[in-house]
């Protein structure tokens, strides 16, 4: 059974999406990731899906769904992506680490539709710098046999 790692986002409508797709495309042959709001929005941000699309991952099947989702399953690592979710947070069982990595809310953006998108693409790109490294990270851990470093809050 893979470890989860659930990334939390107020919304859960952006910024979780972005990383949850790209985490899952850079380790998803060695962790389940999954994402979840503490106020839901109902829907996934078509400009999510169509900058995600625009890097080769597909996620238009994702839905918005309620971090109470997963407080009956085992969850690894949790990882917050704004901060409304990091003081949201519960503690989940057999929750192991917990990391609070911030990032701007692309679906604030204001101006025209373009303008719109390069946010959407630039939160984007810093979420998937942050989020392959962590991937990378993971996996170098994996390979030597050891288990993930603990960040409790």
């Amino acid at each position: 059974m893979k470890p989860l790692v659930l990334i939390l986002c107020t919304g859960n409508s952006c910024r979780s999406h972005l990383a949850e797709g790209i985490l899952r495309a850079a380790a998803g042959d060695f962790l389940e990731v999954a994402s979840a709001g503490s106020n839901p929005a109902g829907y996934v941000h078509p400009l999510a899906i169509q900058v995600m699309r625009e890097i080769g991952i597909d996620i238009s099947g994702h839905r918005s769904k309620h971090l109470n989702e997963f407080l009956n399953r085992p969850v690894e690592t949790v990882i917050t992506v704004c901060g409304n979710a990091d003081q949201a947070c519960p503690t989940f069982p057999g929750q192991v680490n917990r990391h609070h990595w911030p990032f701007d809310d692309p679906a604030k953006a204001t101006g025209t539709d373009e303008e719109k998108l390069a946010v959407f693409r630039r939160v984007r790109d810093e979420i998937r710098r942050v989020f392959e490294a962590y991937a990378a990270g993971r996996r170098d851990q994996l390979r030597a046999g050891q288990k993930p470093a603990g960040n409790q809050a």
